[in-house]
C-alpha cells in the first residue's frame, strides 16, 4: 500500500502591521506645532520690542515653513540614498522606502507661488486680484527670485517622477540660491558674503534634516530584513551628520556676527524679535545635538543598535520645529537697519 507524500506547509504571509495610532497623534501635533510656531510666533517675538511687525508675517512665515521643508524633503531623499548603497548588505534589505519627494515639491510649489503673489503686492498681503501685478514680477528682482523658486519647485516634482530623481538636485540648487540672494539684498554691506553664508547654511541643514528623515524611515523599513544594515546606515549617516553640524554652526555664528555686532548681541537676544526668535532656535539646536549625541551612544555601546532609533526619532522631530523657527526668523524684522 503505497502512501503519498505529505506536502510541505504553505508559508505564511507575514503579519501586517497596522499603523499605530499613537504614532499618528504624535505626527499630528508635531504638524500643529510646526504650524503655530511660524503662525503665532511674529507676536510673540515682537510683544515689547517697540518693533513694527510686517503684513501677514505670520502667513508669511507658514509658507516659508513649508518651501524650507520641502527642499528638505527631496535633498535628503537623494543624500540618505546616496549613504544607504553604501552599506554593506543593503542589496539584501528589501525595497527602499516610498519617495515623499514629488509631493514635496508640489507642496513647496504652492507655497512659492503664494509668496510670489506676495511679491507682486508689494510685499503686501493680496485681498483681491487687482491688488497683484503679475506682469511685474518679471521687472523687479524679488519677483524674479519668486518665480525662479516657483519654476524650479514644478521642475523638481517632475523630475522625481523620473528614472533618475538625483536630477531634482538641478532646481533645488536654483531654490536655495534664490533664497540667499533673497535674504541678502543688494543695499546690505557685502550681500555676496551673507548670500554665501546662506546657501552653506541652508544647504547642510537640508540635508541634515531631510537626510535624517529618510534615514529613519529606511531603517524603520529594514527592522525586519536586514536591521544590521540599517543600524550601520544610522551609524554612516551619524559621523557625516557630525560633519553638517559644525557646518551649520560655523556659519550661523557668523551670520549672527554680521547682522549683530559682537558688543550688542546679548542685548539684542533679549530685546529684538529677530533675537528672540535667534535664540530659541539656538536652544532647539542644542536640545537637537544632545539627542544626536545619545543617539551615537547607543550605536556604539548598547547591544541592540537599533536602540538609538528612538532619540533619533526625536532628533528629526524637534528639527522639524527647527525649521519653522529658521523661517520664522524670515519674517521678523530684521535688528540692523543697512
Amino acid at each position: 500500500m503505497s502512501t503519498s507524500p505529505i506536502p510541505p506547509p504553505l508559508p505564511t504571509a507575514p503579519a501586517v502591521r497596522r499603523p499605530s495610532p499613537a504614532r499618528a497623534v504624535a505626527v499630528l501635533v508635531l504638524v500643529a506645532v510646526a504650524a503655530l510656531v511660524p503662525l503665532l510666533g511674529p507676536s510673540v517675538a515682537l510683544s515689547g520690542t517697540g518693533e513694527a511687525a510686517a503684513p501677514g508675517a505670520g502667513g508669511i512665515a507658514l509658507l516659508r515653513t513649508v518651501v524650507f521643508a520641502a527642499v528638505c524633503v527631496p535633498a535628503g531623499e537623494v543624500f540618505a540614498g546616496w549613504l544607504a548603497r553604501r552599506v554593506r548588505g543593503m542589496s539584501d534589505s528589501g525595497a527602499a522606502p516610498r519617495s515623499w519627494a514629488a509631493v514635496a515639491s508640489g507642496a513647496g510649489c504652492l507655497a512659492a507661488l503664494g509668496l510670489a503673489f506676495v511679491v507682486a503686492t508689494g510685499n503686501l498681503v493680496p485681498r483681491r486680484l487687482a491688488d497683484m501685478d503679475i506682469g511685474g514680477l518679471y521687472q523687479t528682482r524679488d519677483g524674479a527670485l519668486a518665480l525662479i523658486e516657483v519654476n524650479a519647485f514644478l521642475l523638481a516634482a517632475v523630475l522625481a517622477r523620473s528614472r533618475r530623481p538625483a536630477t531634482q538636485l538641478l532646481p533645488l540648487t536654483a531654490i536655495v540660491v534664490a533664497e540667499a540672494l533673497r535674504a541678502h539684498p543688494p543695499p546690505e554691506s557685502t550681500p555676496l558674503i551673507g548670500s554665501a553664508l546662506t546657501l552653506v547654511h541652508v544647504v547642510c541643514s537640508a540635508l541634515w534634516a531631510g537626510g535624517l528623515l529618510y534615514v529613519l524611515r529606511t531603517v524603520w523599513r529594514w527592522r525586519d530584513t536586514a536591521p544590521h544594515a540599517g543600524a550601520a546606515l544610522l551609524g554612516l549617516y551619524a559621523r557625516v551628520a557630525a560633519v553638517l553640524l559644525a557646518a551649520v554652526t560655523a556659519t550661523g555664528v557668523v551670520s549672527t556676527l554680521r547682522r549683530m555686532p559682537p558688543d550688542t548681541v546679548v542685548d539684542q537676544l533679549l530685546t529684538t524679535a529677530y533675537g528672540r526668535t535667534l535664540a530659541g532656535k539656538v536652544l532647539l539646536v542644542v536640545v537637537v545635538a544632545v539627542l544626536a549625541l545619545v543617539a551615537r551612544a547607543r550605536l556604539r555601546g548598547a547591544a541592540d543598535p537599533l536602540t538609538a532609533y528612538a532619540p533619533a526619532r526625536a532628533e528629526v522631530a524637534v528639527l522639524g520645529v527647527v525649521v519653522a523657527a529658521s523661517a520664522l526668523l524670515t519674517a521678523v524684522p530684521v535688528p540692523i537697519r543697512w
